[in-house]
């Protein structure tokens, strides 16, 4: 193969972004991935809309990634939501905004970020090459070249995007995570992040498909709250999902030596005095009728025989004959409705990978390697991860970004 200036190795945003920024540059750029079409995480993202960033300042993107979030400050401020936002527009792509600052193309469809980064990476002038990387070369501490499935690529440096573990079908397969270590670098243990969660309670497959809306969850660690949001969730076959799920299972860093549960206040816009006020009103109109049958005001058909059992009162009871601890105790549940926690679902139903190279062995304003010259990193493959709502886009944005303007 012939000589080039750079390989990048992972076709997903980082990775085209490094690839734009660099050839644009007139640097040399060989783009790797193996899939048919570029980017293809990004296309699946967001279910097909791709939330890809957050109408919001810097502070508050580093507020949002719960580990070393000042690492990005350099970068962040180099490539900031707002520049996302506007090199977008600028490149044909109309957005707009929704709950929680949420940033989507107006079209709703996440093919579009894809093609029109593939498209800008074209008139730059990247090569595409649809193969994958097998080693990064290096000789007396510096990038020589990349064993790819096609032959060895010699070159001057590489950027590994190659994303995490999460979505291995979409060719994030941790590759990354090999090269670095091979090359000498640290990589944290890595865990699933913005994943759902297993739980041991049985009514959760009970009310399997059930989804809630307006509920406020609250994440507890060895019963400490470690979180607190009002949104939706959604009960499934193994425990819980929805967008509040994954925005807690960031918060769970030791999954496995710390014990974890939620609670859902299903009520979240009542206070105890007003709810117990809502529950005798309803209690009055359904005053003949059994316990079982006077929650339909109140709870989806699907929750109602959960919670009827767990507030420990006889389905039959006659409504006039339920006590006020009885319904106090009703009242409780929801405001505080449990559910166990027992894991994570597996890494490859996550939406990010928390973990990665070390971000202590990488240059923050050049993302280039502090062990090998000529080796750089961006994106999911660093120990970087944040919440829901546009944040680990934009970390990929950004950290390609700073890559492909420093090579």
């Amino acid at each position: 193969m012939e000589q080039t200036d750079l390989v990048v190795v992972g076709g997903g945003p980082a990775g085209m972004m490094c690839a734009y920024q660099a050839a644009k540059r007139g640097v040399k750029t060989v783009l790797l991935d193996p899939n048919d079409k570029l980017g293809r995480k990004l296309r699946i993202t967001g279910k097909g809309r791709c939330n890809l960033t957050n109408a919001c300042d810097v502070k508050t993107v580093m507020a949002n990634i719960p580990g070393d979030g000042r690492f990005l400050y350099s970068a962040l401020n180099r490539f900031s939501p707002a520049d996302t936002m506007a090199f977008f527009e600028s490149n044909g792509l109309p957005l707009k905004t929704e709950r929680g600052n949420r940033v989507f193309p107006q079209s709703d469809n996440a093919n579009d970020v894809a093609a029109t980064m593939a498209k800008l990476c074209s008139r730059a002038g990247v090569t595409v090459r649809k193969t994958e990387a097998k080693q990064i070369i290096a000789e007396d501490g510096a990038v020589t070249g990349v064993m790819t499935g096609q032959g060895m690529l010699p070159c001057r440096a590489a950027a590994v995007c190659t994303g995490g573990l999460s979505y291995p079908l979409t060719g994030s397969t941790g590759a990354g995570y090999r090269f670095a270590e091979e090359l000498g670098h640290t990589v944290s243990p890595r865990r699933p992040s913005l994943v759902p969660l297993e739980s041991e309670d049985a009514y959760c497959a009970e009310m399997q498909g059930f989804s809630l809306k307006n509920v406020t969850l609250s994440a507890f660690e060895n019963d400490k709250l470690i979180y607190k949001e009002l949104g939706e969730m959604l009960f499934t076959h193994f425990g819980v999902s929805g967008p509040l799920v994954l925005s807690a299972s960031a918060h769970m860093g030791k999954m496995g030596s710390a014990a974890y549960r939620l609670e859902i206040d299903l009520k979240p816009g009542l206070d105890e005095k007003k709810l117990d006020a809502r529950l005798l009103r309803d209690f009055e109109k359904y005053a003949n009728r059994e316990y079982k049958n006077a929650l339909v005001d109140l709870l989806g058909s699907k929750m109602i025989p959960v919670v009827v059992r767990l507030s420990d009162i006889p389905e039959d009871t006659k409504v006039n004959s339920i006590t006020r601890e009885q319904r106090l105790r009703l009242l409780r549940l929801l405001k505080a409705f449990p559910v166990s926690v027992s894991g994570f679902r597996p890494i490859d139903e996550a939406i990010v990978t928390a973990g990665g190279v070390s971000t202590k062995e990488v240059n923050p304003r050049t993302m280039e390697s502090k062990l090998v010259r000529g080796l750089y990193f961006a994106g999911e493959v660093l120990d970087l991860d944040a919440y829901t709502g546009g944040f680990n886009l934009q970390i990929a944005w950004s950290t390609g970004f700073v890559a492909g303007n420093a090579i």
